[in-house]
């Protein structure tokens, strides 16, 4: 028999007592709670009167034990609350049953909420109850079951609608966000304030500016009203996907009397390089009686570090402690880090570790192990790999790095056996591109595009002519000891190049490209797309996981400082 089959209303006490003293549940459990059906019988655990008189009491008493359950997971109180809600007569209330779905996930037990589920009319649970089980399951990362519940509930109200949207956003999973939404305006529901909140950042994560001028335009149709969280997602949206200028322009029209308005337009300015424009907004906060907090200063921190302006970043950094008095966190030491790293600074970079109040946490290393590998000193790279108490794929690929770069083949070659001894697997650059309103992604060697034949047929061709402009390849990089041939095959498709290509087979000339990258722009490339916006006399603009870059007439708007 099932693990809930008894929520039919025609079970009672009696066939409950028999389904457990066959040991079903005692056997899903895997032998964790010892004898359930005693639990049951004596109440161990809870000793809930099954007394007609106490059920609103039982009621709220068994909420708030699977409430703390949830919180603080404890398999054998769940299962001992599971055994009374049916035990009284519970089973049909969808607020307890919900909850004890989403207190099975939070004890681990993925397979018992599953199987509740699956074995619950989904007329039992209502708007309300799947809210909070979406909402849940989302958190925790498991969205195929949020996305189960979604689509067996009956009836779906804003909220529900809201929580799955939010969901994917939370999960990373922007694309499906966009197409829940769009079925939901098909639905005829209408989306409020959080919906446009979730969907301008699904829109911001992909720098689809398409889908973003569409979104901002449906929210202006439906007079959604702007508060300060709209208008700092709008700002961030117009600046992830490239159009600084847009995010200016509402950064100047909208009421910005909250600091979370002034931090978006800092970081954006930032991410694409512009430290003095960055700079000159955070001048007109103190005219404007707004307060800058801890997350100002990491913004204006970075796009001082974007653009090495090591002595502008210094006094910030200072200026943060002694005026405004806010203590350094391990994100402002993190940038300093940075700030001094990308310099060259690097001593002075590990003297701020050594140095700082708190103890740094993996991220400072790899912050600094980047630096290390910007300027090729391996026996720094080696320092910093050796605190990182769980090297991942990124920390041995910057290490090899560092080993190729300066020729030491034989090291680069046992960090690459190290990481294969050890099962750990590159992180696979990913690019995408927009084009007609859709978002199209590709890996390196990627051929399942539709339209792979002509997209490599295009990147052949921009090689070829790129080359007989006098281009070379940077093959220092390539993570092996082999040919210049072998290593130029190597770099010829990775993502970011098979992405551009595509964009410009389905553009018109003239127009600008935007191509985003979940990874760090490798040198090659970024020197190709310089020759390339010369060749094609087009704007190509590149979002990678650090910050944009605007390539044009054989330049990048981050002087080939990044």
């Amino acid at each position: 028999m099932g693990l809930f089959q008894t929520l039919r209303p025609n079970h009672g006490l009696r066939e409950w007592r028999c389904n457990t003293s066959s040991g079903n549940l005692e056997i899903l459990f895997n032998g964790e709670i010892a004898n359930l059906s005693a639990t049951l019988s004596t109440g161990l655990h809870l000793s809930l009167s099954p007394t007609e008189s106490h059920y609103s009491q039982d009621y709220h008493r068994l909420l708030c034990i699977l409430e703390a359950c949830k919180m603080s997971p404890n398999l054998r109180t769940t299962a001992g609350a599971h055994a009374n809600i049916i035990k009284l007569g519970y089973g049909v209330y969808p607020s307890l049953i919900s909850l004890m779905v989403v207190t099975y996930a939070s004890c681990d037990r993925l397979n018992l909420a599953r199987q509740l589920l699956v074995e619950i009319p989904t007329e039992y649970f209502d708007a309300v109850s799947a809210n909070l089980m979406i909402s849940r399951f989302m958190k925790m990362g498991t969205v195929d079951v949020a996305k189960m519940i979604f689509n067996e509930v009956p009836l779906r109200d804003l909220v529900t609608w809201n929580s799955l949207i939010g969901g994917y956003v939370k999960n990373d999973l922007c694309k499906e966000a966009l197409s829940v939404f769009r079925k939901m305006l098909r639905s005829n529901v209408e989306p409020d304030g959080y919906t446009f909140a979730s969907i301008i950042t699904a829109c911001a994560r992909l720098g689809a500016i398409d889908h973003a001028k569409w979104v901002h335009h449906l929210m202006t149709e439906r007079r959604i009203e702007l508060n300060y969280i709209l208008s700092s997602a709008l700002i961030d949206m117009y600046s992830k996907c490239g159009r600084i200028e847009i995010a200016r322009g509402i950064f100047d029209s909208v009421e910005r009397t909250n600091v979370s308005v002034w931090n978006a337009m800092i970081n954006g300015l930032g991410i694409h390089g512009l430290a003095l424009d960055a700079i000159e907004i955070f001048s007109l906060m103190e005219p404007e009686n707004v307060s800058p907090d801890s997350i100002t200063f990491i913004g204006l921190l970075t796009a001082c570090s974007h653009c090495g302006l090591v002595e502008e970043g210094q006094k910030y950094f200072q200026l943060m402690k002694s005026l405004y008095l806010i203590q350094p966190q391990l994100e402002h030491y993190g940038t300093m880090v940075d700030l001094l790293g990308r310099a060259g600074l690097l001593d002075e970079a590990y003297t701020v570790i050594k140095e700082m109040p708190i103890e740094p946490d993996a991220i400072m290393w790899r912050t600094f192990l980047s630096a290390c590998r910007i300027h090729k000193n391996s026996e720094m790279g080696e320092v910093a790999s050796t605190k990182i108490s769980h090297l991942g794929s990124g920390d041995y690929v910057l290490l090899s790095n560092i080993y190729c770069s300066t020729k030491k083949w034989d090291n680069a070659e046992k960090v690459r056996c190290l990481m294969k001894w050890k099962g750990v697997r590159k992180n696979s650059g990913k690019s995408w591109v927009e084009v007609g309103n859709v978002v199209h992604q590709f890996k390196a060697g990627d051929r399942s595009h539709p339209e792979a034949e002509l997209i490599y047929k295009t990147l052949k061709k921009l090689i070829h002519q790129t080359k007989l402009e006098g281009f070379s390849s940077t093959t220092e990089l390539v993570l092996m000891d082999i040919s210049d041939e072998e290593k130029e095959e190597n770099l010829s498709y990775h993502s970011e190049k098979l992405a551009l290509a595509y964009g410009i087979l389905k553009s018109s000339p003239g127009t600008h490209i935007q191509v985003s990258k979940n990874l760090r722009t490798c040198p090659d490339c970024h020197s190709w797309m310089k020759m390339v916006a010369k060749l094609l006399n087009r704007e190509i603009i590149v979002r990678d996981r650090i910050r944009f870059h605007h390539f044009a007439d054989g330049y990048c708007s981050c002087g080939d400082y990044w």
